[in-house]
């Protein structure tokens, strides 16, 4: 993987290039083809490349929590997080906390079977309570909100946990809801070198309004024709 911008020489060392230093600080992490589309078909990995998903695992073994919604973890099939190359062992392993105003889970999906610590669910207070008794045992259930999830609420109560430096990985409303509250400092994007085409939707959806400042760009990474982005929203 070599730096474009800003330009340097030799190898890059992605653990100083992700570095946080803040106390506390949400990411984003999605992959985008060249046209835009956040999936083909339907899913995320046609985007992907070994060097997004070594990236990947590196920002996971970076993070306290994985934030991501509902319908990606359905879509997407997800799992706990695993312990990686980046992760030494005695590691933390970032639980997934997913975000559900429903709870409409399948209590054998793989994201409570398939995982070395048991998810967090995010959830709001008209969430059914035989829905929420369901999930006892399966995963720490959080109440944020009232009518609908808190974003900024939910934030909180993960921090509280200690679990500050949250990576969330989609979708795209979740992203949306995260982009409304200013709730997010930083977005890293890996543009695939595809036209996708169809009716992809894009990395965020929910929100008519730009945020109110430009993003600002930290550098740009190229590997094997795929562009790794990190922009900062501060």
């Amino acid at each position: 993987m070599r730096r474009l911008i800003p330009a340097s020489d030799g190898d890059v060392d992605l653990q100083s290039a992700y570095a946080v230093t803040a106390e506390r600080h949400v990411r984003v992490n999605f992959a985008s083809s060249a046209d835009g589309a956040a999936t083909v078909d339907g899913k995320s990995r046609g985007l992907s490349s070994d060097a997004d998903r070594e990236l990947f695992h590196l920002l996971r073994a970076m993070s306290d929590v994985v934030l991501v919604g509902a319908g990606t973890v359905r879509d997407e099939n997800y799992g706990g997080a695993q312990i990686s190359t980046r992760m030494a062992a005695g590691d933390h392993i970032p639980p997934i906390a997913v975000v559900s105003r429903s709870l409409d889970f399948d209590p054998q999906a793989r994201l409570f079977t398939d995982t070395r610590v048991p998810p967090i669910v995010i959830t709001c207070g008209i969430a059914k309570e035989e829905r929420i008794r369901a999930l006892d045992g399966l995963a720490d259930v959080v109440i944020a909100g009232d009518d609908v999830v808190d974003i900024q609420l939910a934030l909180d109560e993960l921090a509280e946990r200690g679990l500050k430096h949250v990576i969330c990985e989609g979708g795209p409303h979740l992203f949306g809801w995260l982009a409304a509250a200013r709730a997010f400092d930083e977005l890293c994007l890996s543009l695939a070198p595809i036209v996708a085409g169809g009716r992809a939707g894009r990395i965020i959806a929910g929100v008519e309004s730009q945020l109110a400042d430009p993003m600002r760009l930290l550098h740009v990474l190229e590997d094997d024709g795929h562009l790794f982005l990190r922009y900062s929203t501060g």
